[in-house]
């Protein structure tokens, strides 16, 4: 069997924590901050690990990180 190409649009955006669950970053932190109060731009820095139910998808995307 051939490798399976990693996703790169999903490499750069989930990474994998050392117990093998998918972290992953919270959205709408890029731009239009101003609007934004201090305390919600605060919480859209830390990152989240992702829901089980969509693990498996992210994995196969994923499959040598």
């Amino acid at each position: 069997m051939p490798k399976i190409k990693t996703h790169r649009g999903a490499a750069k955006r989930f990474s994998l924590t050392a117990t093998g669950r998918v972290k992953r970053g919270k959205a709408y932190a890029s731009h239009i901050l101003t609007k934004k109060s201090r305390k919600r731009k605060r919480n859209l820095r830390k990152g989240l690990v992702l829901n089980k139910r969509d693990e498996a998808r992210i994995k196969r995307l994923i499959p040598y990180l």
